[in-house]
Formats: C-alpha cells, structure tokens, sequence
C-alpha cells in the first residue's frame, strides 16, 4: 500500500509542476509578446491549444490521485475540521477556479484567433490567464504549507 501512495503522490506533483508552470509559462512569456503582435497566430494557437490539453489531461490526473490521496489521508471531519483540511479544500477551490479561467482564457483567444485576429484576443484574454496565474501561484502556497511538518 505505501507503493501506491508514493506513485500518486508522485504523479499528483509531476502534474501539478507540469500544469502550473504551463500557465505560468503562457501567462508570463507568451502572453505578452501575443499583446504586441510579436508572435504567429498559428504559434500561440498551438500553445494554448497545449496549455488546454494540458489542464484537461492534469485536471483528470488531479482527480484520479488527489481522490485517492483525500479518501485515504482525511475523513469528512478531518477535511472540514483541521487545518491540513481547510488547506486541502483551499487547494480543491483554486484549482477549480484556475482550470476556469484557464479554459475561459484559451477559448476566449482561440476564438479571436480563428476570426483572425491577434492582439485583441491576446488582451481580451490577459486578465483571465492573470487570474490563472496569480491562482496557480496560490496553489503552490497552499501545497507547500501543507506539505510542511511542523504545523498545520
């Protein structure tokens, strides 16, 4: 059995590493140049077309290992009940958020971009893939305080 926890624990971080440096990758180093017109329509497409690959992929991973993580380590009192709890159900509430925005962001510029156009929907997404980010960014708090052993 400690087999298994060490492969989903595994595969639950390599995904979250993969996925959240995706955003960060796209919201960082693409976005902008995307905002400027510096990038190909066909280049960004395929990125953001991989970034919602990516989360569709990582969201089924997330779901698989994370279920099995929580059915395992908590009860229903120890989610809702203890600090470690409230960290996991925070992580459960921004991830959902993140793969919103995630996916209203790249729908929002894939269709910007198959009308033709390039910066606008580069700028309409922006604030979306910010809100992605800044949730990604809260997500790797959160894993990191509950992955420290001296409280919560």
């Amino acid at each position: 059995m400690e087999l298994i926890h060490a492969v989903m624990w595994s595969l639950h971080v390599g995904f979250a590493v993969l996925w959240t440096g995706s955003v960060l990758f796209v919201t960082v180093a693409v976005l902008p140049p995307a905002t400027r017109g510096e990038i190909g329509a066909d280049a960004l497409a395929s990125l953001v077309g991989r970034l919602r690959w990516i989360t569709r992929i990582a969201a089924v991973a997330f779901l698989v290992t994370g279920g099995h993580m929580a059915g395992t380590l908590y009860t229903v009192e120890t989610l809702t009940g203890t600090g470690r709890g409230h960290l996991v159900l925070t992580m459960l509430a921004l991830w959902f958020l993140a793969t919103g925005l995630v996916e209203a962001a790249g729908g929002k510029l894939v269709s910007g971009l198959d009308a033709g156009k390039l910066r606008e929907p580069a700028r309409d997404a922006k604030p979306l893939f910010y809100g992605a980010a800044a949730l990604s960014v809260g997500l790797i708090v959160t894993a990191g305080l509950l992955a420290n052993p001296f409280g919560f």
